[in-house]
């Protein structure tokens, strides 16, 4: 169950059990990762929640805060559902480019299928930061091109305790 706010005519956020999280977090692992989620086919705040205990369950991250979930339009591509987005932070030992690779594997195991730029998906997972750096190669560049414009990543990221 959720708790609904609309914000505007547009934006509505979604409180829920795991969706803002917080846990303290006392950790070996090197790097703090935020990755933006994101999703607009089938029922999507169900698949979040399944998301949030598949990473608590996996050794190679340990996920210790979400944010709020936002529901918004879609930019790029209009004709299509509004989405849904929230913020996820991690620590992990995973250099970058691993770390990328691992996010698009457990794209592939929720069904994302690529077929064109900001096309519908079932679920979108994007390194928004990786432990203050700046990286800029063909496969990844952080932190995230134009993430400071997207209400879908600064209205969570406003709401997160960091």
């Amino acid at each position: 169950m959720y708790l609904k706010r609309k914000i505007d005519e547009r934006l509505i956020s979604f409180y829920g059990l795991r969706f803002p999280f917080s846990k303290r977090v006392r950790s070996r692992r090197r790097y703090e990762v935020v990755v933006g989620i994101g999703g607009n086919i089938g029922d999507v705040r169900r698949r979040f929640e399944h998301l949030f205990v598949d990473f608590k369950r996996d050794k190679r991250v340990e996920l210790f805060q979400t944010s709020l979930i936002l529901k918004n339009p879609p930019f790029g591509y209009a004709n299509q559902d509004d989405f849904f987005n929230s913020i996820m932070f991690f620590k992990t030992s995973m250099q970058p480019k691993k770390f990328l690779d691992y996010l698009l594997r457990v794209e592939k195991r929720y069904g994302r299928k690529r077929s064109f730029a900001n096309a519908p998906r079932t679920l979108d997972l994007d390194i928004i930061f990786f432990n203050n750096r700046i990286i800029k190669t063909k496969d990844l560049v952080v932190p995230h091109p134009h993430w400071y414009k997207r209400e879908s990543v600064v209205i969570p990221l406003t709401g997160a305790k960091i």
